[in-house]
């Protein structure tokens, strides 16, 4: 076997780290433009202008990549309809309470989702979890109620939809690692564009729309753009750099959604929230180390 250069390796994960970073960054960007662009347009317009920019790219990737030849077989349509079910569910739940929370506190609460993948692939795959992940579990979730706080005067009901997208990410993300690894990501990611988009079509029996400006136009259409620019950052993040040393960085996230929301929306988190905030990230970095470590001893066994 030829080793490989510790230069080489270095460089790797110095660029897998960047292209991490980048892709935080990115998202953030997609969620500030996105709660920017509902100050122009209602939030269900804003959605659906965001999907018919991202069905155009998304068409033209899998166009260019050749997905639309690869269709699914009979026995993944359920599965890809389960997982669209579960993509509407996040999106829209959790881009409505963005657009009537602060920018920090929606993110931070996202974070506790590898926590929740970890519960529902227990709960509802059958893998087995020990007792060190299910109380890192449940200190991430103490983070979590740090953060809404329910009960209290700063608690807002939005929380809990923000809350709720994380049922229906853990929902989509399960669901598609049952999908036949031979269906496109190119493909599944144009079917969740076109279900999203339908289903925010729907915004209009509920809310008034009009016209939109060209402001919010270009909002919703730079927020697509970012959104895949994300996904193709963290795509490569993942595939350059060791898994172990790269994904913490998704933590970075944080950093940018305080920026974002003290720069463009005067949002301050107080210490409280902070405080829950740490509590969810440093779980759920217990959590991964602990799946890597676990992962090791049965290479060695």
């Amino acid at each position: 076997m030829t080793a490989i250069p510790i230069a080489s390796a270095s460089s790797g994960n110095f660029a897998a780290i960047a292209a991490m970073i980048g892709s935080q960054a990115v998202f953030t960007v997609n969620d500030a433009l996105m709660k920017l662009a509902a100050r122009e347009v209602p939030g269900g317009q804003a959605i659906f202008i965001r999907g018919l920019f991202t069905i155009v790219l998304a068409l033209t990737l899998a166009v260019a990549m050749g997905s639309l030849k690869a269709w699914p077989s009979r026995k993944d349509w359920p599965l890809i309809g389960l997982r669209n079910v579960g993509e509407v569910g996040a999106t829209l739940l959790y881009l409505t309470a963005l657009f009537n929370m602060p920018i920090a506190d929606a993110t931070a609460i996202l974070q506790f989702l590898p926590l929740a993948i970890t519960a529902g692939a227990a709960l509802f795959l059958g893998e087995r979890v020990g007792w060190r992940r299910w109380l890192a579990t449940s200190v991430g979730f103490a983070g979590v109620l740090l953060i809404i706080r329910p009960g209290t005067p700063s608690f807002t009901g939005w929380s809990l939809v923000a809350l709720a997208s994380l049922a229906a990410i853990v929902l989509r993300d399960l669901t598609t690692r049952r999908i036949d690894r031979g269906v496109p990501t190119a493909l599944l990611t144009l079917i969740s564009s076109l279900s999203v988009t339908l289903a925010a079509s729907t915004y209009a029996f509920v809310e008034p729309w009009h016209l939109p400006t060209a402001k919010g136009m270009a909002m919703a259409g730079g927020a697509a753009f970012f959104v895949l620019a994300g996904y193709y950052l963290i795509i490569e993040a993942m595939r350059r750099g060791d898994v172990a040393v790269v994904a913490p960085f998704r933590y970075s996230v944080m950093l940018w959604a305080i920026i974002a929301g003290v720069l463009l929306f005067g949002e301050v988190p107080d210490p409280i929230a902070l405080m829950g905030t740490a509590l969810v990230i440093l779980a759920g970095l217990y959590t991964f180390f602990r799946e890597r470590q676990l992962a090791r001893q049965k290479g060695v066994a």
